[in-house]
């Protein structure tokens, strides 16, 4: 027993004895990026041990960081014998306007003009802010910052005032209501490591609408005002990896949230769903992508139900705002190949299939197996991509109808659609 205690630690000083050292940790290419922050964020460490592992995951995250567009890692041995870690940095532009031109179900004349920071003070700040006009007026400022506190824990503030004007769906009609929601939210960031974060807080908010025209009913309000708390807790996996405009991995976003008012004669509410993502390169220039969301709020018959069938959310060239449900399963897939790909810009073509379907207000499970709920479009797509730009991409899709009575249309946005 005596020898087999002396060969353990002999074995465990020859294992500690063997382990190679982090000289210095450096970062290079940098220009508004500070380094002492990749440093704070970064697994490796001066003084600890070289860890190949910690090194990749390190280089991943760094690519995810909006300011960042490339990076990689190069490894030197000191004469000591220990290492000298260099990350390199290959930044984005990161001041980001954005301008969008669209026209409303009534055909009026839409637009946002935004501007955002996200690299502020060279630490990975996000603080913007956007003026909408889509019939009222509309305005909303920004601030995120995951690691203000720590490589760890951080902050997210969101004021908004956003005025619209709402299609709601009952007795087989709709009618348009002016909806407005003034809503001040605060986050905590909590990043638990490479992979896996929480956000989690409360929302102050108050709604409000009112009857504009289309069909009535005595027992849908034409005028409702109430003020609510919402608590929201988000949950992510994030193993993607990626190169330039090309994505790889798995990630599923989980969001939940519960709505109590302020008025004890309106309901407390909950809303949950889940985003699951795969993206697969496809030899040099292809890239498969998928999402499926799968969601349930509270099955209350209620016209302002909170899963939209939209345009810009879920089903290219199916309009804006057609339909509402308090269930939604929807499958969104594409095929992105890349056409042009020089040093800053490219050119990418997709082939896409977007299919959803939803549970009525008050409805069951078995809505989500009834034809008349079920959209599936499919259509053509280019991306204009300047890949030192933080998300510049420029999208434009034309989507198809392939179930009975279904429209068609261009869709237009900022950033890939998923």
């Amino acid at each position: 027993m005596r020898y087999f205690l002396v060969l353990c630690i002999l074995f465990v000083c020859a294992k500690i004895g063997a382990q190679e050292y982090v000289n210095s940790v450096k970062v290079q290419g940098n220009k508004r990026l500070k380094a002492s922050f990749v440093k704070k964020i970064s697994t490796v460490k001066a003084g600890g041990v070289l860890d190949s592992l910690q090194l990749n995951q390190d280089t991943e995250f760094l690519k995810r960081l909006p300011s960042v567009s490339h990076a990689y890692y190069q490894v030197f041995k000191t004469e000591t014998g220990n290492y000298n870690v260099v990350f390199n940095i290959e930044e984005s532009f990161t001041l980001i306007p954005s301008p969008s031109i669209y026209t409303t179900n009534n055909g009026e004349f839409a637009f946002r003009i935004g501007l955002t920071e996200f690299n502020l003070f060279g630490q990975n700040i996000g603080l913007g802010a956007f003026y909408q006009h889509d019939i009222y007026d509309s305005y909303a400022i920004n601030f995120r910052a995951p690691f203000l506190f720590s490589n760890k824990f951080g902050l997210a503030v969101n004021l908004q005032d956003l005025t619209t004007l709402e299609p709601v769906f009952f007795n087989n009609s709709s009618a348009d209501y002016r909806y407005n929601n003034e809503s001040v939210e605060v986050l905590g960031l909590y990043k638990i490591n490479f992979k896996n974060r929480f956000e989690f807080g409360a929302t102050y908010f108050s709604e409000d609408y009112s009857y504009v025209s289309g069909v009535t009913s005595s027992s849908v309000p034409q005028n409702l005002e109430v003020n609510k708390w919402l608590a929201k807790l988000i949950y992510e996996y994030n193993n993607l990896s990626y190169h330039y405009q090309y994505v790889s991995g798995f990630r599923s976003l989980f969001n939940f949230q519960y709505v109590t008012a302020t008025n004890s004669e309106l309901p407390n509410f909950f809303i949950t769903w889940n985003d699951f993502f795969y993206f697969k390169r496809v030899g040099k220039k292809g890239n498969w992508a998928n999402r499926m969301r799968v969601g349930l709020s509270q099955n209350d018959n209620t016209p302002f139900a909170p899963f939209s069938v939209d345009n810009n959310i879920n089903i290219r060239g199916v309009g804006n705002t057609i339909d509402r449900g308090t269930g939604a399963i929807v499958f969104n897939t594409e095929y992105r190949h890349t056409l042009i790909d020089k040093k800053n810009v490219a050119l990418q073509s997709n082939v896409f299939l977007d299919s959803g379907t939803w549970r009525n207000p008050g409805g069951t499970l078995s809505d989500f197996t009834n034809s008349n709920n079920l959209k599936i479009y499919s259509g053509l797509g280019l991306r204009f991509i300047h890949k030192k730009i933080f998300n510049a991409i420029f999208r434009i899709d034309y989507g198809l109808g392939l179930t009975e009575n279904a429209s068609q249309g261009l869709v237009f946005g900022i950033g890939q659609y998923f």
